[in-house]
This record gives C-alpha cells, structure tokens and sequence, in this order.
C-alpha cells in the first residue's frame, strides 16, 4: 500500500467482521435465541440493541477509513439474526448514507444465527447469489445443523469478483474434537470453487468469514494450498489477532484471495494490503482483558461493547 494515494488509481477495501450476536429482541420460536429476550438473564432490550448497532455501525464506517478514505464496498457479516437486524444496521446513524445493500438467507443453525454480505450499491451490482448447505452429523450420527456457505457473484466496478462468505463449526467442544467438522467446511468450499472456475476459468474468488481457526491450521492451509493467498498469514503474532481467549491470540477472521489478484497487467483490480481493524477505541480500555476486543457480553454480565472480535480488511488497487 503506499504511503499516499495515486491520484490516477482507485482503492476499496473489503472488510469481514464477526459482529457478536446481533440479535433482535423478538423470540424466534424456531431457533434457541432465547438468551437475548427482555426476560432472559441478559435481560436483553431495544435500547442494548441500538446502542450495539449504532457502535457497530460506527465501526464499520471506518474500517480502512485510514487508509482509502471511505468504507469498505464490500463486508462480509456473521452471527446476525435475520434480515431485521441488517435493516437496522444499514439504515443507522453512521451507515444510512453510505449506500449499503445487503445479500443473506436465513441459514439452518440451531441458534439461528446467518451470514451476510454488505455491499455499496454504487460501487458494487451482484449479478447472482444462492447459498451451499454444510452438511455434518454429530457424535450420534444426527445431522448438526451449522451456517451455510453464502455465494456472491458481483461486480467491483465492472470487475468481476466471486465471494464466499463463511463462519465455521465452533471451538466449543474442543479444538482437536472438531477440527473435522472445519475440515469438512474448508472441502465443501473447494467444491464450490471448483463449480465457479468451471463456469469462471479466470475467476477472481474472494473467499472470507470466521473459520474458527487460525491460518496454520489444517483446515486454512488446505484451502490456501493451490489456488488462494491468505494474506492474514503473516498478520497473526504472539501479541496481536482478532480474538483472544485464555490470553492466546487467534486470528480465526481471515480473506483469501485467488492468485489472479496479485498479477500484473492486463489484470486492473489488485492486491495491496492486509489489515485488522483494532483501534484503541474498540479494545478494552483497563484489567485483565486490557487491549482485547470490548464485547458486549462476558457471560451474562453486559458491558454495552461491540463485538468479540476485531474486523479485518484488504485493500485493492483499481488501475
């Protein structure tokens, strides 16, 4: 990225963010969202919800802000309930003048949490987008219902661009107990990449989300092996990533880009940066957890911050 901006070139950036349970208040009587209900123990409410999507809405206006000047054209999302709660991000303080639109489906996870992809419409026209299911069983051979994988076909200023947007099966039963399950999230992407290249032999593919793994894992590096570039790589380090837990850094929020990104001419839309979004002002200010994501829950007790993860972003040139 230089250090200041080519008057001739145009630059975006596109940007995932983990946004932490973004749910509304309404109980969905299909999905266990119970938690985040007025009368649950979180006591969630309105006004804690606007008050988290008008601090998300805030940050994601500034997500390479510093960099190019404005926000990115394209954001892939997870852990959002439906299309309610995009309605309200979209259409808030920070983000209503800024010309977002939105792609999601509402996916099978039991919790009832999706994935999104956020898109400026003057910058970005989606010519096609559909979702591929995950299919995984549990230790007693029933089906574990998870997020799909949402497929985006666009174009970037007449650029044509391909986007899958992720979020893998969770740590929370152990990391070497389901690693599996990423492994099997990581194929299911391949094969949709290889049903894109047979339509796209040149396709430029974006492939982005929350693998609930770090990059030298076995899921990531499997995906990275051939075709992709995984510019987070070098960006995960004892003392900084997007997500802590028991005082290690994990940078499971990572953008994989094919290697057709990083050519030179006739290709116009290339490669320049990689970053995480971690300013100080989105980071736990004093204790224990000094320098961490500020989330809005620990457990059951509200502390009004914005997510348990930092955002990340890349930048492209357009020459």
């Amino acid at each position: 990225m230089p250090d200041s901006l080519n008057s001739s070139t145009e630059y975006y950036s596109v940007g995932f963010y983990n946004l932490e349970n973004l749910f509304d208040t309404v109980d969905d009587p299909h999905t266990l969202d119970d938690d985040f209900t007025q009368h649950s123990a979180k006591k969630w409410n309105q006004k804690r919800f606007r008050k988290k999507v008008k601090k998300l809405a805030r940050v994601i206006t500034n997500i390479g802000y510093q960099d190019i000047k404005h926000p990115p054209v394209l954001l892939g999302v997870a852990e959002v309930e439906n299309a309610a709660v995009l309605d309200s991000l979209i259409d808030s303080k920070f983000l209503r003048n800024k010309g977002y639109d939105y792609v999601h489906f509402d996916s099978p996870d039991e919790r009832g949490i999706d994935t999104a992809l956020l898109y400026r419409s003057e910058y970005f026209s989606v010519l096609k987008n559909e979702i591929f299911e995950l299919q995984l069983v549990n230790e007693l051979g029933d089906r574990d219902y998870t997020r799909d994988i949402l497929y985006v076909h666009g174009e970037l200023q007449e650029q044509p661009i391909h986007i899958l947007v992720n979020h893998w099966p969770s740590r929370r039963k152990g990391t070497e107990e389901t690693a599996h399950k990423r492994e099997a999230a990581a194929h299911r992407n391949l094969e949709v990449i290889e049903q894109i290249l047979q339509d796209d032999p040149e396709g430029k593919i974006i492939v982005m989300g929350d693998f609930n793994d770090d990059p030298h894992s076995n899921s990531v590096k499997s995906m990275a092996k051939d075709r992709f570039y995984n510019p987070m790589e070098l960006l995960l380090t004892n003392t900084e990533g997007t997500l802590s837990h028991k005082n290690n850094w994990h940078l499971f929020d990572q953008i994989l880009i094919t290697h057709n990104f990083l050519q030179g001419p006739p290709n116009r839309l290339r490669f320049e940066a990689a970053r995480i979004f971690s300013p100080e002002n989105i980071k736990e200010y004093k204790g224990k957890f000094k320098g961490m994501p500020f989330r809005t829950f620990v457990g059951k007790r509200y502390l009004g911050g914005f997510s348990d993860h930092f955002p990340v972003y890349v930048i492209f040139s357009l020459k």
